[in-house]
C-alpha cells in the first residue's frame, strides 16, 4: 500500500492557460474558478487564461495559482485518493490547508489575495532582492552570509545544492560575489518584486495577523507540513501563528520532505501549475514515487495509485 502525500506550488509556478483543460472539462473545477471571481471581484478566468500583464503581479499572482491549484485538486478528487500529509511550497502551504479541509476555498482565496497585496507592499520596489545558490552546502551559504554586512537571510531551502536567499539588495548583490568566490556553481539575482521569507517581511506578517483573526479554522482531514517548522502540524491553534511567520521566515522544504519520508511516504503527488516541487522531491531522493498533475492528461498517471 502506498502511502501518499499530496504537495502544492508556490509562487513562480503560474503560466498562461494554467488549469484551463480542468475548467473546461470538470464541472467542480469550473466552480472554484466561479467562486474565486466572485469573492474576489476578478475575472478570474480572464487572468489565468488570457495573455494579461497583472498574473505577475503578486496581490494577483498568489490567488491565481491557488485557483488553478485547487481547481486541479478537485479533479484529483473524482480518485478517492487519501493523502497521508500535505504540503505547500509557501504560498502552496494554503492550497494544502484547503485540501485537509482546515479552510474552506473561499476564505483562502481572500486570505491569499491580501496576503500578495501586504508582501508587495512591504518594501519599496528596489531595496530588497533574492538570489537563487547552486552548488553549495547548506551549512557552506549560511556561514558565508551570516559574514555579509547588511540583511542577508536563507528564504528557501529547496533541494541539496538548491538554496535562495533573501534581503537587501546591495547585501545580496555582494553574497552573490562572495558565494560565486567561494564555489557556487551559480548564483543568480533572481527577477523578483520583493525580498520575500526574510525579516524585511515582517510588516506584511503583521498584517496578515490581522487577517487570520477573523478566520475560523475546521478540524483538519489529515495533518500538514509547516513550511517553517518542516514539522507535522495536527493541532488547529498552531495554524495561524505559523502562517503569520511563514511570511517573513524560512521556507524549508528539503527538510519538509526527508520528514515526511521519515515518516514512511514513498509517493508523491505534486497538484497544480509546474513541475517544480517534483524536480525538488526527485534531488532529494530518487527512489520515491513522484507524480504531476498539471492538466486533465496527467490524471491518467494516478490509476495505478492505491491507498
Amino acid at each position: 500500500m502506498s502511502k501518499i502525500a499530496f504537495v502544492f506550488p508556490g509562487q513562480g509556478a503560474q503560466y498562461i492557460q494554467m488549469a484551463q483543460s480542468f475548467y473546461e472539462a470538470n464541472e467542480q473545477s469550473k466552480e472554484i474558478f466561479d467562486i474565486a471571481s466572485d469573492a474576489l471581484n476578478i475575472d478570474m478566468k480572464q487572468l489565468c487564461f488570457e495573455e494579461n500583464d497583472q498574473l505577475n503581479i503578486t496581490e494577483y499572482t498568489q490567488p491565481a495559482i491557488l485557483t488553478a491549484t485547487i481547481a486541479t485538486l478537485k479533479a484529483v478528487e473524482d480518485y478517492n485518493i487519501q493523502p497521508e500529509v500535505v504540503a505547500g511550497l509557501s504560498l502552496g502551504e494554503y492550497s494544502a490547508l484547503v485540501a485537509n479541509n482546515a479552510l474552506t476555498f473561499e476564505e483562502a482565496v481572500k486570505i491569499v489575495r491580501q496576503r500578495g497585496k501586504f508582501m508587495q507592499e512591504a518594501v519599496p520596489v528596489g531595496v530588497g532582492s533574492m538570489a537563487a545558490i547552486i552548488g553549495l552546502t547548506n551549512e557552506k551559504v549560511e556561514e558565508i552570509c551570516s559574514q555579509i554586512e547588511g540583511i542577508v537571510e536563507l528564504a528557501n531551502y529547496n533541494c541539496p545544492g538548491q538554496i535562495v536567499i533573501s534581503g537587501e539588495k546591495e547585501a545580496i548583490e555582494k553574497a552573490v560575489e562572495s558565494l560565486k568566490a567561494n564555489g557556487a556553481k551559480r548564483a543568480l539575482i533572481l527577477n523578483v518584486s520583493g525580498p520575500f521569507h526574510s525579516s524585511l517581511l515582517k510588516p506584511a506578517g503583521d498584517n496578515l495577523e490581522k487577517v487570520l483573526q477573523n478566520v475560523s479554522l475546521r478540524e483538519m482531514t489529515c495533518p500538514y507540513i509547516a513550511n517553517t517548522t518542516a514539522e507535522y502540524v495536527e493541532q488547529l491553534d498552531s495554524i495561524k501563528p505559523l502562517l503569520v511567520k511563514q511570511v517573513y521566515s524560512s521556507v524549508k522544504w528539503e527538510q519538509s520532505i526527508k520528514n515526511m519520508i521519515e515518516n514512511g511516504i514513498d509517493t508523491f503527488v505534486e497538484i497544480g501549475p509546474g513541475k517544480t516541487l517534483s524536480s525538488f522531491i526527485k534531488k532529494i531522493d530518487r527512489k520515491k514515487t513522484v507524480i504531476n498533475i498539471d492538466t486533465m492528461k496527467d490524471l491518467e498517471k494516478l490509476g495505478g495509485l492505491t491507498c
